[in-house]
C-alpha cells in the first residue's frame, strides 16, 4: 500500500514490524518514540503524573527533553516555582537535554537547531505547537501532561492514524510572501477545525523553494487548522538544514507515489499577497491592502512560529533606517541564544534598537499573554505570533492581528497595519 508521510513514519516506529504495521486511516498503531517534550508550564504536570503512576526513572535520560521557555526569565513566585521543580526532577533523573535561562530558548525552535530532532523521527511535547518539526520531515504532535507522562515513563503510546490532506503551492511567491502566508492561507481554506486530528502534507514548487525555516513556520501552525501534525518531505536542503545542527545521521523521507489524501487542495503562490490574520480566528485572513490602516499599540516580532534568523533578517531589512512610531511599543524576541547572537553579530540587533525597539530574551513572553508585552484593555497589536484568540494576549477587551515579520515591521513604523512594499 503506497503510503502518506504520516502513515510511512508510524509504520517504522510500530511495534509490529514495518511491512506486517496496519497504517490505514483510523488504524491504532502502538509506536516507539524518538523524543518526549515538555515546559515550564506542562513539565510539572507530567511529572507529577509520572509519580503518581509510581514510575522512578524516565526511560531514556537522553530523550526526554525540559525546556524552559514560556515564563523565561520567570516573571513571578508561581513561575519560578514551576521551573524549581523541573529543575528538581531533571537532576533527579539526570536528564542530559534540560534548558533553563541562557541556555534555553523557545522550545520549537531549539530542538531543530540543536539536532534534537531528523526527519522521520515520532516526537511527541506537552505543548501544541509540538508539530512545528513536521517542517523537517518528522511527525511531531502535541499531547496532554498526563499522557505524556506516560511515553516519559515507558518510550511508547499508540496513535490513531490520521487521513491526510494534500496541500501543494505552485508558482512563485512574492518579495514580501512568506511561510506564514502560506500557512495563513491554508488555515482560511480550512477553517480552524477543517483539518482536525488529520495530518497536512505540503508539497510543491513554492514549497521545494521554501527554505527549511519557512517550512518550520508552516508545520509550526498546522495545529491553527486542527491538524495533528504538519508535514514536509524531507529533502536535500533539510539534510543540509539537519547535518549543520549535528545531524550526519539524516536521511531523506517522501510520501510514495499513489499515497491516498483524503482532500486535495492547491494555491498558484504567485498571486498571494501578504495576509493578516483578523481578530479572533487564524481563519480570519484578509490580505494585508484591505486591512490596511488599522490601529496598532503594540508590534511582536518573535515566538516559535517566526523568531528564527531568518525572520530577524526580515524585520530588520524593513526598519533598518527607519523609526518606530511615537508612542507604539515594538518588542523583538530572538526565538535563541544562537539566534540572538547572529542577530547581533550581523547588526540586526543594533538596527532594532535604533529604530526604537525593546529587545528581549529568547522566550515564549507576549504570545500566549504570559508577560514581557501585555496588552491593556483596548489595545491592538498586530505579531507574528500563531493565535489571535480573545484575550490570548492580554485583556479580553484587547485584539491580536496576525502577520509575517516584514508586514509587522512595517507597522511598527506606521503605526497602522501595512503593506512593506508601500514603504
Amino acid at each position: 500500500m503506497p503510503l502518506t508521510l504520516a502513515q510511512k513514519i508510524l509504520a517504522a516506529h510500530s511495534t509490529t514490524p514495518a511491512a506486517k504495521a496496519d497504517v490505514a486511516p483510523g488504524a491504532i498503531v502502538h509506536c516507539t518514540i524518538d523524543i518526549a517534550l515538555a515546559n515550564d508550564i506542562t513539565a510539572p504536570l507530567a511529572i507529577q503524573s509520572l509519580k503518581k503512576m509510581g514510575a522512578t526513572k524516565v526511560f531514556d535520560r537522553d530523550r526526554v527533553v525540559l525546556v524552559m521557555d514560556h515564563f523565561t526569565p520567570q516573571k513571578d513566585i508561581a513561575s519560578a516555582e514551576q521551573v524549581l521543580i523541573s529543575r528538581a526532577f531533571a537532576e533527579e533523573q539526570n536528564l542530559t537535554h534540560y534548558y533553563e535561562g541562557g541556555n534555553a530558548g523557545i522550545e520549537h525552535a531549539l530542538l531543530p537547531e540543536k539536532g534534537l530532532v531528523a526527519p522521520g523521527d515520532l516526537v511527541v511535547g506537552a505543548d501544541s505547537h509540538t508539530c512545528t518539526y513536521g517542517g523537517i520531515g518528522a511527525f511531531a504532535t502535541g499531547w496532554g501532561s498526563t499522557d505524556l507522562a506516560g511515553v516519559m515513563a515507558l518510550g511508547e503510546s499508540w496513535f490513531r492514524v490520521p487521513e491526510t490532506i494534500r496541500v501543494t503551492f505552485d508558482g512563485t511567491p512574492g518579495q514580501y510572501v512568506s511561510g506564514k502566508d502560506l500557512i495563513l492561507w491554508t488555515i482560511g481554506q480550512l477553517g480552524v477545525d477543517g483539518a482536525r486530528s488529520m495530518a497536512l502534507e505540503f508539497d510543491g514548487p513554492a514549497i521545494s523553494a521554501l527554505s527549511i525555516e519557512g517550512r518550520l513556520t508552516m508545520a509550526n501552525m498546522a495545529i491553527e487548522a486542527g491538524a495533528k501534525a504538519g508535514l514536509f518531505a524531507a529533502d536535500d536542503k533539510t539534510l543540509a538544514y539537519c547535518r549543520k545542527a549535528g545531524r550526519p545521521d539524516a536521511r531523506t523521507i517522501a510520501p510514495d507515489d499513489g499515497a491516498v489524501y483524503i482532500r486535495h487542495i492547491q494555491c498558484d503562490s504567485t498571486n498571494l499577497k501578504p495576509l493578516v490574520a483578523c481578530p479572533h480566528l487564524p481563519e480570519n485572513i484578509r490580505p494585508v491592502d484591505e486591512v490596511r490602516n488599522v490601529t496598532v499599540n503594540q508590534v511582536v516580532i518573535g515566538s516559535c512560529t517566526n523568531g528564527r534568523i531568518e525572520d530577524m533578517r526580515a524585520a530588520a531589512s524593513i526598519l533598518k533606517g527607519r523609526k518606530v512610531k511615537k508612542n507604539l511599543r515594538c518588542i523583538v524576541l530572538p526565538a535563541t541564544p544562537a539566534v540572538w547572537m547572529n542577530a547581533l553579530k550581523e547588526g540586526l540587533v543594533e538596527t532594532f534598537l535604533e529604530a526604537g525597539c525593546v529587545v528581549g530574551p529568547a522566550s515564549c513572553g507576549p504570545c500566549l499573554g504570559g508577560h514581557l508585552g501585555i496588552l491593556a484593555g483596548g489595545e491592538r497589536a498586530i505579531a507574528t505570533t500563531n493565535r489571535n484568540f480573545r484575550g490570548r494576549m492580554g485583556s479580553l477587551e484587547s485584539e491580536v492581528y496576525l502577520a509575517n515579520p516584514a508586514v509587522a515591521a512595517a507597522s511598527a513604523v506606521t503605526g497602522i497595519i501595512t503593506d512593506p512594499a508601500a514603504l
